[in-house]
Protein backbone atom coordinates (compact mmCIF):
# COMPACT_ATOMS: atom_id res chain seq x y z
CA UNK A 1 0.00 0.00 0.00
CA UNK A 2 1.52 3.37 -0.98
CA UNK A 3 2.00 6.14 1.58
CA UNK A 4 -0.72 8.41 0.16
CA UNK A 5 -3.35 5.67 0.14
CA UNK A 6 -2.40 4.60 3.65
CA UNK A 7 -2.69 8.20 4.82
CA UNK A 8 -6.18 8.52 3.37
CA UNK A 9 -7.22 5.24 4.96
CA UNK A 10 -5.85 6.27 8.36
CA UNK A 11 -7.63 9.61 8.10
CA UNK A 12 -10.97 7.94 7.45
CA UNK A 13 -10.45 5.38 10.18
CA UNK A 14 -9.30 8.05 12.64
CA UNK A 15 -12.59 9.91 12.41
CA UNK A 16 -14.49 6.74 13.18
CA UNK A 17 -12.04 5.74 15.89
CA UNK A 18 -13.00 8.83 17.84
CA UNK A 19 -16.12 6.87 18.69
CA UNK A 20 -13.93 4.03 19.85
CA UNK A 21 -12.05 6.35 22.16
CA UNK A 22 -15.36 7.67 23.43
CA UNK A 23 -16.10 4.18 24.70
CA UNK A 24 -13.04 4.42 26.96
CA UNK A 25 -12.78 7.94 28.28
CA UNK A 26 -14.79 7.79 31.50
CA UNK A 27 -13.82 4.40 32.86
CA UNK A 28 -14.43 3.88 36.55
CA UNK A 29 -11.26 3.48 38.67
CA UNK A 30 -11.86 -0.27 38.99
CA UNK A 31 -14.38 -2.44 37.21
CA UNK A 32 -16.32 -5.05 39.14
CA UNK A 33 -14.35 -8.27 39.43
CA UNK A 34 -17.17 -10.28 37.86
CA UNK A 35 -17.98 -7.79 35.08
CA UNK A 36 -17.77 -9.38 31.66
CA UNK A 37 -15.96 -7.66 28.82
CA UNK A 38 -19.11 -6.82 26.86
CA UNK A 39 -20.83 -5.40 29.95
CA UNK A 40 -17.79 -3.22 30.62
CA UNK A 41 -17.78 -1.85 27.06
CA UNK A 42 -21.52 -1.20 27.20
CA UNK A 43 -21.26 0.62 30.54
CA UNK A 44 -18.33 2.78 29.48
CA UNK A 45 -19.92 3.61 26.13
CA UNK A 46 -23.06 4.99 27.75
CA UNK A 47 -21.16 7.03 30.32
CA UNK A 48 -18.74 8.49 27.83
CA UNK A 49 -21.17 9.45 25.09
CA UNK A 50 -23.26 11.38 27.59
CA UNK A 51 -20.19 13.23 28.85
CA UNK A 52 -18.88 14.15 25.40
CA UNK A 53 -22.28 15.46 24.36
CA UNK A 54 -22.29 17.81 27.36
CA UNK A 55 -18.63 18.88 27.18
CA UNK A 56 -18.22 21.73 24.72
CA UNK A 57 -14.43 21.82 25.13
CA UNK A 58 -14.04 18.22 23.98
CA UNK A 59 -16.45 18.80 21.11
CA UNK A 60 -14.31 21.77 20.07
CA UNK A 61 -11.18 19.60 20.04
CA UNK A 62 -9.51 21.07 23.15
CA UNK A 63 -6.26 19.09 23.01
CA UNK A 64 -5.20 19.76 26.59
CA UNK A 65 -8.50 18.39 27.85
CA UNK A 66 -8.29 15.35 25.59
CA UNK A 67 -4.75 14.64 26.81
CA UNK A 68 -5.85 14.88 30.43
CA UNK A 69 -8.74 12.50 29.77
CA UNK A 70 -6.46 10.02 28.04
CA UNK A 71 -3.95 10.00 30.89
CA UNK A 72 -6.48 9.75 33.69
CA UNK A 73 -9.27 7.67 32.16
CA UNK A 74 -8.29 5.84 28.99
CA UNK A 75 -4.86 4.48 29.87
CA UNK A 76 -6.01 2.56 32.98
CA UNK A 77 -8.26 0.52 30.66
CA UNK A 78 -5.75 -0.12 27.87
CA UNK A 79 -2.67 -2.34 27.78
CA UNK A 80 -0.79 0.36 25.90
CA UNK A 81 2.57 -1.39 26.15
CA UNK A 82 1.13 -4.43 24.39
CA UNK A 83 -0.57 -2.19 21.81
CA UNK A 84 2.67 -0.33 21.05
CA UNK A 85 4.77 -3.51 21.00
CA UNK A 86 2.34 -5.14 18.56
CA UNK A 87 2.35 -2.08 16.31
CA UNK A 88 6.16 -1.95 16.25
CA UNK A 89 6.40 -5.70 15.59
CA UNK A 90 9.52 -7.90 16.00
CA UNK A 91 11.78 -4.85 16.31
CA UNK A 92 10.22 -4.10 19.71
CA UNK A 93 12.18 -6.92 21.34
CA UNK A 94 15.44 -5.47 20.03
CA UNK A 95 14.68 -1.96 21.29
CA UNK A 96 16.25 -0.73 24.52
CA UNK A 97 13.99 0.15 27.47
CA UNK A 98 14.57 3.84 26.69
CA UNK A 99 13.60 3.34 23.04
CA UNK A 100 10.49 1.42 24.09
CA UNK A 101 9.46 4.25 26.40
CA UNK A 102 9.98 6.86 23.68
CA UNK A 103 7.98 4.77 21.21
CA UNK A 104 5.09 4.50 23.66
CA UNK A 105 5.19 8.24 24.39
CA UNK A 106 5.25 9.28 20.73
CA UNK A 107 2.63 6.70 19.70
CA UNK A 108 0.30 7.95 22.43
CA UNK A 109 0.71 11.56 21.28
CA UNK A 110 -0.02 10.49 17.70
CA UNK A 111 -3.25 8.76 18.71
CA UNK A 112 -4.36 11.57 21.03
CA UNK A 113 -3.89 14.21 18.34
CA UNK A 114 -5.72 11.99 15.87
CA UNK A 115 -8.67 11.69 18.25
CA UNK A 116 -8.76 15.33 19.36
CA UNK A 117 -10.18 16.65 16.10
CA UNK A 118 -12.41 13.66 15.49
CA UNK A 119 -14.07 13.78 18.91
CA UNK A 120 -15.97 16.87 17.81
CA UNK A 121 -17.92 14.69 15.39
CA UNK A 122 -19.62 12.75 18.18
CA UNK A 123 -23.22 13.93 18.48
CA UNK A 124 -26.35 11.79 18.69
CA UNK A 125 -24.60 8.47 18.37
CA UNK A 126 -25.21 5.30 20.30
CA UNK A 127 -23.12 2.16 20.60
CA UNK A 128 -24.90 -1.18 20.39
CA UNK A 129 -22.86 -4.01 21.89
CA UNK A 130 -23.51 -7.43 20.37
CA UNK A 131 -23.82 -10.63 22.46
CA UNK A 132 -20.45 -11.91 23.60
CA UNK A 133 -19.36 -15.28 22.24
CA UNK A 134 -16.87 -16.49 24.84
CA UNK A 135 -16.50 -19.08 27.56
CA UNK A 136 -16.37 -17.92 31.21
CA UNK A 137 -12.76 -19.10 31.50
CA UNK A 138 -11.52 -17.18 28.42
CA UNK A 139 -8.82 -14.63 29.20
CA UNK A 140 -8.87 -12.96 25.75
CA UNK A 141 -12.13 -12.06 24.02
CA UNK A 142 -13.53 -10.15 21.06
CA UNK A 143 -16.36 -7.72 21.76
CA UNK A 144 -18.29 -6.64 18.66
CA UNK A 145 -20.41 -3.52 18.46
CA UNK A 146 -21.89 -0.97 16.08
CA UNK A 147 -21.96 2.81 16.29
CA UNK A 148 -25.33 4.05 15.12
CA UNK A 149 -26.60 7.53 14.49
CA UNK A 150 -24.84 8.44 11.25
CA UNK A 151 -25.74 7.62 7.65
CA UNK A 152 -24.45 4.06 8.05
CA UNK A 153 -23.62 1.89 11.06
CA UNK A 154 -19.91 1.82 11.93
CA UNK A 155 -18.37 -1.53 12.83
CA UNK A 156 -16.44 -1.17 16.08
CA UNK A 157 -14.77 -4.20 17.67
CA UNK A 158 -12.48 -4.55 20.67
CA UNK A 159 -9.90 -7.15 21.61
CA UNK A 160 -9.57 -7.38 25.39
CA UNK A 161 -7.48 -9.38 27.82
CA UNK A 162 -8.29 -10.34 31.40
CA UNK A 163 -5.67 -8.91 33.70
CA UNK A 164 -4.24 -11.21 36.37
CA UNK A 165 -5.40 -10.72 39.93
CA UNK A 166 -8.78 -10.14 41.45
CA UNK A 167 -10.77 -7.04 40.62
CA UNK A 168 -8.48 -5.74 37.88
CA UNK A 169 -10.98 -6.46 35.11
CA UNK A 170 -10.36 -6.25 31.36
CA UNK A 171 -7.93 -4.20 29.31
CA UNK A 172 -8.25 -3.28 25.63
CA UNK A 173 -5.27 -3.94 23.39
CA UNK A 174 -6.65 -3.47 19.87
CA UNK A 175 -9.53 -1.77 18.05
CA UNK A 176 -11.22 -2.59 14.76
CA UNK A 177 -13.07 0.18 12.95
CA UNK A 178 -14.72 -0.39 9.58
CA UNK A 179 -12.87 -3.69 9.24
CA UNK A 180 -9.45 -2.14 9.92
CA UNK A 181 -7.50 -3.14 13.04
CA UNK A 182 -5.55 -0.22 14.51
CA UNK A 183 -2.46 -2.21 15.48
CA UNK A 184 -2.12 -3.98 12.14
CA UNK A 185 -2.62 -0.74 10.23
CA UNK A 186 0.19 1.02 12.07
CA UNK A 187 2.40 -2.09 11.99
CA UNK A 188 2.64 -1.97 8.20
CA UNK A 189 3.47 1.71 8.30
CA UNK A 190 6.01 1.37 11.11
CA UNK A 191 7.70 -1.62 9.45
CA UNK A 192 8.67 0.40 6.40
CA UNK A 193 10.17 3.10 8.62
CA UNK A 194 12.11 0.57 10.70
CA UNK A 195 13.44 -1.22 7.61
CA UNK A 196 14.66 2.06 6.17
CA UNK A 197 15.84 3.92 9.28
CA UNK A 198 15.80 1.58 12.29
CA UNK A 199 14.07 2.11 15.65
CA UNK A 200 15.60 5.57 16.17
CA UNK A 201 14.42 6.51 12.71
CA UNK A 202 10.85 5.49 13.56
CA UNK A 203 11.01 7.53 16.78
CA UNK A 204 12.29 10.53 14.83
CA UNK A 205 9.52 10.14 12.23
CA UNK A 206 6.84 10.01 14.95
CA UNK A 207 8.34 13.07 16.65
CA UNK A 208 8.34 15.00 13.39
CA UNK A 209 4.75 14.02 12.63
CA UNK A 210 3.62 14.98 16.13
CA UNK A 211 5.39 18.33 15.91
CA UNK A 212 3.75 18.98 12.55
CA UNK A 213 0.32 18.06 13.94
CA UNK A 214 0.89 20.33 16.93
CA UNK A 215 1.48 23.33 14.64
CA UNK A 216 -1.81 22.63 12.86
CA UNK A 217 -3.84 22.44 16.08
Amino acid sequence: MNRRLLGLLLGRVAASMALASSALVLALPAAAADETADVMIKRLSGEVLETIKSDKAIQAGDLSKVVALVDSKIMPNVNFQRMTASAVGPAWRKATPEQQKRLQDEFKILLVRTYSGALAQVSDHQIVVKPLRAAPEDTEVLVRSEVRGGPDPIQLDYRLEKTPGEGLGWKIYNLNVLGVWLVETYRSQFASEINAKGIDGLIATLQTRNQSNAKKS
